[in-house]
């Protein structure tokens, strides 16, 4: 018997976000293995979602990974211990491993097809990974063609490691730019974050643009970072209309 588009979907066996309010908007979670990119510009809270991500694995006794290309493993450390998030803790336990790389060696380990973050990722049996963030590796490729080929060969390696991965992305998700558009089209979700001027304040919005086999929320959500991290507002944004705040 053809199951339909709605059992199978039903069938996704899906990865919460640790995000509050986040998972009933896109029908619990991410899906198990997928590739999900995270677009927003500076201030909008892509490093703390990120770690939420992770957080909410390791909560569960899952091996995280977190690779980022622009900030030490201390500042993150002593970020993330704002929130009552405590990394060093989780890494004694062997859930959490902190990966400073340089966009080159992301280069390399294309070249080489994994190299040593794919045996990390194998040995640990690595269960969740966020890349925070990948707009560097992408400024090493000059021509749109060389950016969709790399963009591909980075989701294809990733997607073979059947982890669920987050990658974050610096850029305002209001100005149409091809400088991420390889990377839109080869991940399995994009979510955008705003960082936007309304009267004499700045505001935060989260809207899912897309999320394959997801019958995902199609309003834009208001949210604060909290002390306990990103909180989405309980309804849908109902004001101006976010290009106007911009």
């Amino acid at each position: 018997m053809i199951k339909s588009k709605r059992e199978k979907t039903l069938q996704i066996k899906r990865v919460p976000t640790g995000v509050s309010r986040l998972d009933p908007l896109i029908e619990g979670g991410f899906e198990n293995g997928s590739t999900n990119l995270l677009i927003g510009s500076s201030g909008t809270g892509k490093s703390i979602f990120a770690t939420q991500f992770l957080k909410a694995g390791m909560d569960k006794g899952e091996k995280c990974l977190y690779v980022t290309f622009e900030e030490r493993k201390e500042e993150v450390y002593a970020n993330m211990l704002e929130f009552g998030w405590n990394l060093e803790e989780y890494e004694k336990k062997g859930l959490f491993t902190f990966l400073e790389y340089t966009p080159e060696k992301v280069k390399v380990m294309l070249e080489e097809g994994g190299g040593s973050i794919e045996t990390l990722v194998v040995k640990n049996k690595i269960a969740r990974i966020a890349i925070d963030s990948i707009t560097s590796f992408e400024l090493l490729f000059e021509k749109e063609l060389e950016k969709r080929e790399a963009a591909l060969s980075l989701f294809k390696m990733i997607s073979a490691w059947g982890c669920t991965t987050l990658l974050t992305y610096e850029g305002n998700p209001l100005k149409e730019s091809l400088d991420h558009k390889a990377m839109e089209f080869h991940s399995d979700s994009i979510i955008l974050l705003y960082y936007l001027r309304n009267k004499t304040k700045r505001e935060r919005y989260l809207e899912v643009l897309k999320m394959r086999g997801t019958k995902h929320a199609e309003s834009i959500y208001k949210f604060t970072i909290e002390k306990n991290g990103i909180v989405i507002d309980k309804k849908p944004y109902e004001g101006k209309s976010l290009r106007r705040l911009y």
